[in-house]
This record gives C-alpha cells, sequence and structure tokens, in this order.
C-alpha cells in the first residue's frame, strides 16, 4: 500500500523534481520511540519507485543490518542514505568505525548508490537533544571527513 499510493501521488512530477523519503523511529530530548530492522517493510518501501532516494537511520543496534537494502530495485538509480551518525548523543563516532560499515555495507548496495549522513537532524521538537551545537559541528564535519575519504575515488 505504501508504494501504491506514493507512486501515484509522484505520478506526473516534473522530471528535474527529486524525491526523498525518511524513515523515522522518533528522536525526542535524545531518546528513541521504535525499534526493529527494516526487514519488514523493505520490500514495500525500497521498491516503490517513486523515491529518488531513502534516508535510513543506522546509528545504533537497533536497525539491524543492512541486509534488507538487498531490495533496493536494481533497475534504479535511487539511493540509500546511511544514518550512521547519531544526533542522540555527543559521542563523536570513529571515522574508521564508520568506514567499516560503509564497507560492509557495500557487499549490498554498491558504493555509488549510497550517502552518508547524520541519523537525522539534531531535534524533533523545540525542547532538542541533548547535544551542544559545538558538537552539532563536529559531526557534521566527521560525516564531510568521511565522505571525502570513502567517496574520494568512487565512480560518479
Amino acid at each position: 500500500m505504501f508504494g501504491d499510493i506514493s507512486e501515484a501521488a509522484l505520478e506526473g512530477r516534473p522530471a528535474d523534481m527529486v524525491i526523498t523519503t525518511r524513515m523515522c523511529k522518533g528522536n525526542f530530548m535524545s531518546h528513541w520511540l521504535y525499534d526493529g530492522t527494516y526487514e519488514v517493510i523493505a520490500r514495500r518501501l525500497l521498491g516503490a519507485r517513486g523515491f529518488d532516494g531513502f534516508f535510513l537511520e543506522y546509528d545504533d543496534e537497533r536497525s539491524g543490518s543492512f541486509e534488507p537494502l538487498r531490495h533496493l530495485s536494481v533497475d534504479t538509480d535511487q539511493r540509500v542514505v546511511l544514518g550512521l551518525v547519531t544526533t542522540k548523543t555527543d559521542a563523536l563516532e570513529d571515522p574508521a568505525a564508520l568506514c567499516a560499515r560503509i564497507d560492509e555495507d557495500v557487499k549490498v548496495v554498491p558504493l555509488k548508490r549510497l550517502c552518508l549522513s547524520p541519523q537525522r537532524g539534531f531535534s524533533s521538537t523545540e525542547e532538542g537533544n541533548s547535544i551542544d551545537p559545538q558538537t552539532q559541528w563536529k559531526k557534521l564535519a566527521l560525516v564531510s571527513e568521511v565522505v571525502e575519504s570513502v567517496w574520494a575515488d568512487a565512480d560518479a
């Protein structure tokens, strides 16, 4: 149903319009709401051809493995934006660990179809998360550093 409704709503969109969707598991004042892997929804979600990209939270073990991404259509240019950097805590991720997670995902989805981002914005509500602005900037710089490292020689 998700794919059918979404695809019907996106019919006739301008050719240069990029449409993405983001799966949210909750992020209220650094607390999450839902857990579980993407396996139960992956076939329908990633099979929805009306989307150019999918922003998925992969910042902790609650999201499970990258295996559900095998359902990404092979005959499209759809991208998966890996939300590997958490916005719930101020702990900075290890760049090598992020690179290792991306290497793990490349076994399922080609690197040219992957992107990296924080797992979501730094706040869902005006109360914000337990993370100060300076650390938010450090996390964004970390994303940039890893992107430049991993995708430096990737095919466009």
